[in-house]
């Protein structure tokens, strides 16, 4: 972790630091809550990492045991050798961190690549969960799309001389956001690492050089879980039509829509999305 601007406060400051070993890798994450209650995962999406939930995960604590994953190659957990980043790489780590913990089953939340592989596990162990969120994630990758990221993916890491260069490199993708600059900052430098006496972000390009998608599309009407599904008004990744063949495939969904946001609505609209999600969860549960 890098420094922090002084006075400036964040959900992980009340997280506890895990670390699970799931299959040869070390797996990082942020806890909150207590073991007991029911338990609830969110997966951030492609080269992101466990901190894009924390202006919402820390909501749930009171009444959930809670984890906000760093997905193998991602954040603060290992890069697997050989590289292994198809979805069924992502999932098997997933139920490894549920026997881990001692989960039987568990609400999975998941954020574009983490939405992607939520879909794929609730209809591949669909006895593993009893709420599925899936947010602005479509259920396959467009070809064009995935031979970028695979070009992309084979040009090694990019170091930075210094912290604030690598700071100012700092982009989404897709870059539109209505995200509060200090929640970006913070995003920024806690997926920054200094090594050798150089700056690089804690992501492994061979994630895109990589990375397998299965087609989510054949799996939809697998989906048991309760499930809700959110997508950004403004988001490129998820378009409305796309969101309603979605829905018409999944047996049990609700669909949201957050007014004003783009694809990274947990960062545009946190307490939008943590009202909407607290409202389902409280609805499944009950």
């Amino acid at each position: 972790m890098t420094s922090r601007a002084p006075g400036l406060s964040f959900g992980c400051d009340a997280a506890r630091r895990r670390e699970i070993y799931v299959g040869g890798l070390t797996l990082r994450a942020l806890e909150w809550g207590n073991p007991g209650q029911p338990a609830l995962c969110f997966l951030h999406g492609g080269s992101a990492h466990a901190h894009w939930f924390d202006a919402v995960a820390p909501a749930f604590a009171s009444r959930h045991h809670v984890l906000s994953l760093d997905q193998r190659g991602h954040g603060e957990s290992d890069w697997p050798v050989p590289s292994a980043y198809a979805t069924e790489d992502f999932t098997a780590d997933l139920l490894g961190v549920m026997d881990a913990l001692g989960w039987r089953r568990m609400a999975l939340v998941g954020h574009s690549m983490g939405g992607h592989n939520a879909m794929a596990f609730a209809a591949w162990y669909p006895e593993r969960l009893w709420a599925l969120s899936v947010v602005d994630s479509r259920p396959s990758i467009p070809s064009e799309r995935l031979a970028t990221m695979h070009r992309r993916g084979h040009r090694g890491p990019r170091r930075h001389e210094s912290l604030d260069t690598a700071l100012r490199s700092f982009r989404l993708l897709p870059p539109e956001t209505t995200a509060d600059p200090a929640l970006l900052d913070h995003l920024g430098r806690e997926g920054i690492v200094e090594r050798d006496s150089r700056f690089l972000y804690r992501f492994d390009p061979a994630c895109n050089g990589s990375r397998r998608p299965t087609d989510g599309w054949a799996l939809l009407q697998r989906i048991a879980a309760p499930t809700l599904l959110v997508r950004g008004e403004h988001s490129p990744i998820l378009p409305r039509d796309m969101a309603a063949e979605m829905a018409k495939r999944i047996p049990q969904v609700r669909v949201e829509e957050i007014p004003g946001a783009y694809h990274h609505l947990v960062l545009d609209a946190p307490g939008a999305f943590t009202a909407i999600l607290d409202r389902f969860l409280g609805e499944v549960r009950s």
